[in-house]
């Protein structure tokens, strides 16, 4: 059995970075899989049920903000992806990661595929998972902050975001050693002084 391993979120300057990993059903065959990123949000809506229904295993972890900041986006990226194949309550006999890097810590043979969101069905299927469970959070968090528009942009750096933090400032959920979220932080600390 394979289990497909991708994240999401490694380029936003807000809310933690989620990976997914899949073991697909081959009796139970959903159709439309893809790469996330080449999917509508309806799309997506629509197939992430039909996964976690018709697979044969799968699990959602994420790396907060704080680890984030603490290890870097990358490794962040990589321990959610560890803990992802982790938390699946099937044993894989090989995992199928997205990208040029294994996790390190993954206790089955590993190996990485470029573009293999487009390439691997379960890794199509991780990637709609993190994807749809990362989004969620984002609009969980505009409910909370409804001046940052976070269910519009997700998080990333748009001219929209990146307005709200120069008018409202930083968030917790911010990542303060992304270059944007840093310069304003670099700001305040100058106008203490």
């Amino acid at each position: 059995m394979i289990a497909g391993v991708d994240e999401a979120g490694r380029g936003p300057l807000a809310g933690a970075v989620f990976a997914a990993a899949v073991i697909l059903d081959p009796a139970r065959p959903i159709v439309g899989l893809a790469d996330s990123k080449k999917l509508s949000e309806k799309q997506r809506d629509e197939l992430a049920p039909q996964i976690r229904e018709r697979s044969l295993a799968w699990c959602i972890a994420s790396a907060s903000v704080d680890e984030i900041d603490r290890l870097n986006i990358l490794q962040a990226t990589m321990l959610a992806m560890s803990r992802a194949v982790a938390g699946l309550s099937v044993l894989p006999g090989e995992v199928l990661i997205d990208g040029n890097r294994v996790p390190k810590g993954i206790a089955v043979p590993a190996r990485a595929i470029v573009k293999g969101d487009a390439l691997e069905p379960a890794i199509s299927a991780a990637s709609i998972l993190a994807k749809t469970a990362r989004d969620a959070e984002l609009v969980a968090l505009d409910a909370l902050h409804p001046e940052f528009g976070f269910a519009r942009h997700k998080g990333y750096p748009t001219a929209e975001h990146l307005a709200a933090i120069e008018r409202f400032g930083v968030l917790p959920e911010h990542r303060r050693t992304f270059g944007p979220v840093k310069a304003w932080l670099a700001r305040q600390q100058g106008q203490l002084f």
